[in-house]
């Protein structure tokens, strides 16, 4: 019996064929003037991490435009603002460097897609002076630079990510409170939960 699966590389490039000439010849190992740029007019950026026990994450980060800061060619730097402790990313990490970003510019359809290697660090000679309103990260992520290379708009465009007449109206998806309801026995009002969250972003947003 066939199979429609592809296991392998080779059913791969059986099934894609050759990768184009100008695609495969545009990643580059270190930051140039145009990634260092891009880094630092980016709000938000998506974080790939995995190990062997605990699976696979992709998580969002995002603050003021360039809060990843550039230390030199080779090396990023990103602060942990305050979250649930979950700390998917950092436990990954540490049992598994390996991590991919996935940096947006809003307005750009084209994106920035960096792959390398992080460890968590409680310096807080290189933490300080990324405190927001007072408030120092308790940990930050040092991302050794593997792979740099920007990606084509494509995805971007079929998407309309950034036109504002394909937003949807927010009465059309439910609040967090009454998603909470549905999926979390112990919460019992969509209101109380909402107003918990509210609370939650402007006390803790940092």
């Amino acid at each position: 019996m066939e199979t429609s699966e592809i296991s392998n590389r080779d059913s791969l490039y059986d099934c894609y064929g050759d990768a184009n000439e100008r695609a495969a010849k545009k990643q580059m190992d270190k930051l140039d003037k145009h990634s260092r740029h891009f880094i630092s007019l980016s709000p938000f950026f998506v974080l790939s991490t995995s190990s062997s026990s605990l699976g696979t994450d992709a998580s969002p980060r995002g603050d003021a435009p360039g809060f990843v800061k550039v230390i030199d060619d080779h090396t990023l730097l990103v602060p942990d603002r305050k979250g649930n402790n979950r700390v998917d990313s950092m436990k990954n990490i540490v049992e598994n460097p390996n991590v991919g970003m996935l940096f947006l510019l809003p307005g750009v359809n084209e994106t920035l897609r960096i792959n390398g290697k992080a460890r968590v660090t409680t310096d807080k000679a290189i933490l300080e002076p990324m405190s927001v309103r007072g408030k120092c990260p308790k940990t930050g992520l040092v991302v050794e630079v593997k792979e740099v290379f920007m990606h084509c708009a494509k995805a971007l465009m079929r998407s309309h990510l950034w036109d504002s007449e394909r937003h949807i109206d927010r009465s059309e998806f439910p609040t967090l409170g009454e998603i909470f309801v549905d999926q979390i026995a112990d919460v019992e009002s969509a209101e109380e939960a909402d107003k918990a969250i509210q609370e939650a972003y402007v006390i803790n947003l940092y």
